[in-house]
């Protein structure tokens, strides 16, 4: 698939108007719309719902702008890569990243790793284990972070040295802020505001037992803070780990008993990398071993 294309198709996306996106892209409004309209018949779907003077996204084009998005991106990785000067490693290494008490030794390795390689770069994208394995799968990220129980079966991995202590974070009106420990029972009757992510999902209701069918989730959540602000609203409790600093007003309560989970950095087995990504693998390796 053509990249000016996709291209031609995002600015058109964003515009939502053929002839302003035609003048932004320099060509002709019947040439933009014939481009277009072979998209969607290479793709065999229609992507935009066409007005009289503006155009939307159908439902097929929101989920294909994306993917558009992903191809691009990747493309101008690949373009980074190649374009290395001389002997000295460059380019671009891209991690995804669950919130975790792991982050601070991939900071520390980053920050090793760049004082040998100074022109190498990182790009940090955050989400839970089933995004993360999808955005390796994808090639959108050459490394990723994942929470335990993870299934690594198919990856290289090294194992992290910290655990993540689970609880609640709490308003500090909460019955529950006063508690050295939260147990299961203790959530019953309150709205939880839980993790994005099935691995921690199946993981919780383990350390939940019996009452794990009887909890009360309102709201999911892949970024800690938007979870810390519904907190501060009065919401409900969000079960996350343990935050490197807590807002005034709120608390955090750890379970009882206490309920702790790893992680691993991982990246596909047998992947054809980009120099400076091979050059992070191998020094994850040495880490590792």
């Amino acid at each position: 698939m053509d990249l000016e294309i996709l291209r031609a198709f995002l600015v058109t996306a964003r515009e939502e108007n053929v002839t302003r996106a035609a003048r932004l892209l320099h060509v002709s409004q019947p040439a933009l719309s014939r481009q277009l309209r072979q998209l969607e018949e290479e793709l065999g779907t229609a992507l935009f719902l066409r007005g009289q003077h503006s155009v939307s996204l159908t439902e097929a084009g929101m989920l294909f702008r994306r993917r558009a998005q992903e191809m691009l991106s990747l493309a101008e990785r690949a373009r980074a890569e190649l374009a290395r000067s001389g002997e000295a490693l460059t380019g671009e290494i891209a991690v995804g990243c669950n919130e975790s008490r792991s982050m601070r030794e991939l900071a520390e390795w980053i920050v090793a790793f760049r004082r040998t390689h100074p022109l190498v770069k990182f790009t940090l994208r955050s989400g839970g284990n089933e995004d993360i394995q999808a955005w390796l799968e994808q090639g959108a990220v050459d490394f990723g972070i994942l929470v335990e129980p993870a299934a690594v079966a198919r990856y290289s991995y090294v194992r992290m040295r910290s655990r993540d202590e689970w609880g609640v974070l709490v308003h500090g009106s909460s019955r529950l802020a006063e508690r050295a420990g939260i147990r299961a029972e203790d959530l019953m009757e309150v709205p939880l505001i839980t993790v994005m992510d099935e691995t921690i999902h199946r993981a919780l209701a383990r350390w939940s037992g019996p009452y794990a069918d009887r909890m009360m989730p309102i709201v999911h959540y892949n970024l800690l803070a938007n979870a810390a602000t519904l907190v501060e609203a009065r919401a409900g409790a969000a079960v996350c780990p343990r935050p490197d600093g807590v807002r005034e007003g709120l608390r955090f309560v750890p379970f009882d008993p206490p309920f702790r989970l790893g992680a691993q950095i991982a990246w596909k087995t047998r992947q054809v990398f980009a120099p400076a990504a091979a050059a992070f693998a191998e020094y994850l390796e040495r880490r590792g071993g």
